[in-house]
């Protein structure tokens, strides 16, 4: 294992760094600005043009789109075309990458490298016929549209997939009948979000892992409905938002299921391994940035006749930080050489580690941040109290960390079994 950055990622580094210096710090109190503005405008779901002036600076620089995979791009046909971006990146070359764009929360999207659009456009790549490429992918990676991934249902226990109950019922041979309520559904408050790929239950009587499918719907078509925006831990994270929506007598072309009826858990598997990098390095990169705040609030703070920088409390804590992102970084990116050489089911285990122990150290090194910060810290004049909210909702989103522990504990078991 070498976990060196070669010259290229190197360079891309640097650009991006660059970028973050003249481009996204400078514009945080414009995209707070222009937040506030839409709310007192009742324009709160309306895409931020703080954002959407930078995504052609970014295009304009080749930072577009780094996440896509080299073989993915080949796969779709768009390997080396421009219009398209791509850097042909591995998950380890990538993971870098990401880190930087999670320094703010925002920040990705300049990229077109923001989650769920990242993981739908490599579902839809590897496992979309030419003709959904042609009308969703393409846009997506050109920026012009957005996605959502229509997984988790409020009835039921959506941490065991094989709960979902939304049906995707074969009406004739050329349509899908689709019913079901989804929640959580990232994206979905977005004007902008055009298709969403739906998981759901083709076959109730088919062996437990063969049941479900997933289906590209069009967010257009008559019967769906987007019911109203849930607020994680009072935000509503607008204009992206998480929704509760229904799915009511949807009627999809039967060409719009994905790689085949009852491989709804193969796609899954293949969608999630890579977006759990991206995430975990995001994650990575706000914990990285949360410590920067933390040393520079406490190296200029006075308490008790010496400086917080100086308190036991906080160099203690300022130390744990530093050991406990470094760890996690670590336990990425090896992870993501993992993927590179052996794939997604070779890095299962390690992918579950990395879901635990990111979510987890971010929102630990965000909670010391904000209590150097003192009072301001559970303001938002500073980052960090909603970078906490964002962090906290990882210990759900790809899984809660319950499910992953469970995988990581019966792996570790079975070294041992007679």
């Amino acid at each position: 294992m070498d976990f060196s950055y070669s010259p290229r990622v190197q360079e891309l580094q640097a650009q991006l760094l660059k970028f973050f210096d003249d481009h996204i710090y400078p514009n945080e109190k414009a995209y707070a600005d222009e937040i506030e503005a839409n709310t007192k405008a009742g324009k709160r779901w309306t895409p931020l043009q703080t954002i959407e002036k930078l995504k052609p600076i970014a295009q304009k620089q080749g930072l577009w789109n780094l996440f896509l995979p080299r073989d993915t791009a080949e796969i779709a046909g768009f390997g080396g075309d421009p219009q398209f971006g791509g850097a042909g990146l591995t998950n380890q070359e990538y993971a870098p990458l990401a880190e930087i764009m999670g320094r703010v929360l925002w920040a990705s999207e300049v990229f077109n490298c923001s989650a769920p659009d990242t993981g739908n456009m490599e579902t839809l790549a590897r496992y979309g016929s030419d003709e959904i490429r042609n009308r969703w992918l393409k846009p997506l990676l050109r920026g012009e549209v957005r996605s959502a991934f229509a997984m988790t249902e409020p009835e039921v226990a959506s941490s065991d997939a094989t709960n979902i109950a939304t049906r995707i019922e074969k009406q004739t041979d050329d349509t899908y009948l689709i019913n079901g309520r989804k929640w959580w559904i990232s994206g979905a408050g977005d004007p902008r979000c055009a298709v969403y790929i739906t998981m759901g239950k083709s076959d109730p009587d088919a062996p437990r892992h063969s049941q479900q499918s997933m289906i590209v719907v069009p967010a257009d078509a008559p019967g769906v409905k987007v019911i109203r925006p849930l607020t994680v831990m009072g935000y509503d994270d607008a204009p992206h938002g998480h929704c509760e929506m229904t799915f009511t007598n949807v009627k999809v072309p039967a060409a719009n299921m994905l790689l085949g009826e009852g491989r709804g858990f193969e796609i899954a598997q293949g969608r999630l391994g890579p977006g759990r990098i991206h995430h975990c390095m995001r994650l990575i990169g706000l914990a990285e940035r949360s410590l920067e705040l933390m040393c520079k609030r406490a190296s200029s703070r006075t308490a008790f006749g010496k400086l917080v920088s100086q308190q036991g409390v906080t160099l203690e804590r300022i130390a744990e930080a530093r050991c406990k992102i470094d760890q996690a970084r670590l336990l990425t990116l090896r992870t993501a050489w993992l993927m590179d050489v052996g794939g997604n089911k070779l890095a299962k285990n390690d992918i579950a580690m990395i879901k635990v122990v990111a979510p987890t150290m971010a929102c630990q090194v965000i909670d010391w941040a904000m209590q150097v910060h003192g009072g301001g810290g559970m303001s938002d004049d500073f980052p960090l109290a909603y970078s906490y909210t964002m962090a906290r909702t990882l210990r759900f989103a790809d899984g809660p960390d319950e499910v992953h522990r469970n995988a990581i504990a019966k792996n570790e078991l079975g070294k041992y079994s007679v």
